[in-house]
């Protein structure tokens, strides 16, 4: 090896022990590299089409600590920083801590793995000024604000960057399908018409709502979806939908049609539930899957066949260098430079810090 190799490989051995960022000419921030959100191993990374981890914030899973992203949610690139959810481990589903343990941050990290911006605070659980409950899902916006779904508190927040909250749905506590209520949202997307596409998981459906708490749009696909993780808007002007507890990726026309779905239980040797978490349509027309309990993230076409996979069916794992068989829950995973669907889609350009 060459001393400018060696000198590479040092760099990237050191920042990925910290928790930080590898070398950008290791192909950081590439376009069609994929940035996933490592649930139960504590850990956003960013993989090569190859599997090869170029990217890292979190210790993995034997840190609990908030050097890490604990229960981590959700992971957006903004310009060349990630805005990262972490929720947190609930009661047995984290060795480490197994009453359960708080995380219930948004992070910006810049690549280094520095935290720049931070609402809510590790270990602290509330509803208050720079608290959050189960932060599941995290959108920066045009306006460089930030759409936040505040899980357990039953809310969608908009926060700018001196931490005030500008405009709230759903009644902080209260869980109910009324105007201005929620039960478990899991995401917020906002819609080129200014309305905001919500997730609203147990009472399974997606809403799209205007600023002012009028519901215009219910998405269930004809009442036959059950815990809706995930909705995003498509440049046709369906909606695609994770029906979580069916292991079903469904696209809805605007009349609640079923246009297209797709299951993930249909591999052999795959979990009989899988509860599939996240869902995106690519610019190719390939669909891209975070199926969390099969511990995968997949991209199938347009006919359901498979094209790319990270991870091993069904068999949770942890590798420090490559996701080829080693992920643990994967929640989330998003295309770099391909977000369609998604409110931030320009992952190539610097956007001002907070």
């Amino acid at each position: 090896m060459s001393d400018s190799r060696l000198i590479v490989a040092l760099f990237a051995s050191a920042t990925m022990a910290s928790g930080g960022a590898l070398a950008e000419g290791l192909g950081f921030n590439a376009p069609g590299n994929t940035l996933i959100a490592d649930q139960f191993n504590n850990r956003v990374i960013e993989v090569t089409p190859e599997a090869q981890i170029v990217w890292q914030f979190g210790l993995g899973p034997d840190d609990v600590t908030a050097r890490s992203a604990v229960g981590v949610n959700d992971a957006v690139r903004v310009g060349e920083n990630t805005l990262i959810s972490a929720s947190g481990a609930p009661p047995g589903a984290e060795p480490l801590c197994p009453s359960g343990c708080a995380d219930n941050r948004v992070m910006l990290v810049d690549p280094g793995g520095r935290v720049i911006w931070q609402y809510g605070r590790f270990g602290i659980t509330g509803a208050g000024h720079d608290e959050l409950n189960t932060p599941v899902q995290a959108t920066w916006t045009p306006m460089h604000t930030i759409l936040i779904t505040d899980q357990a508190n039953q809310r969608v927040i908009e926060v700018s960057h001196d931490k005030k909250v500008l405009w709230q749905y759903g009644t902080t506590g209260v869980a109910g399908a009324r105007i201005n209520q929620l039960n478990s949202p899991n995401s917020a997307e906002l819609l080129d018409n200014g309305d905001i596409l919500i997730a609203d998981q147990s009472n399974n459906r997606a809403i799209e709502v205007t600023r002012s708490h009028k519901i215009v749009a219910a998405f269930s696909a004809g009442g036959t979806v059950s815990a809706v993780a995930f909705a995003s808007r498509l440049s046709n002007g369906d909606t695609l939908i994770t029906d979580s507890n069916n292991s079903r990726i469904v696209e809805v026309d605007p009349r609640d049609q079923i246009v297209w779905s797709y299951v993930t239980t249909a591999q052999p040797g795959g979990s009989p539930s899988p509860l599939p978490s996240r869902a995106f349509r690519l610019k190719n027309g390939e669909t891209l899957i975070s199926d969390q309990f099969n511990h995968r993230v997949f991209t199938i076409d347009a006919t359901g066949q498979t094209v790319s996979q990270y991870g091993a069916l069904n068999t949770p794992g942890y590798d420090a260098d490559s996701a080829q068989h080693a992920l643990n829950a994967p929640y989330d995973a998003k295309r770099i430079g391909d977000y369609t669907g998604m409110t931030w889609s320009d992952s190539l350009h610097a956007v001002p810090q907070p």
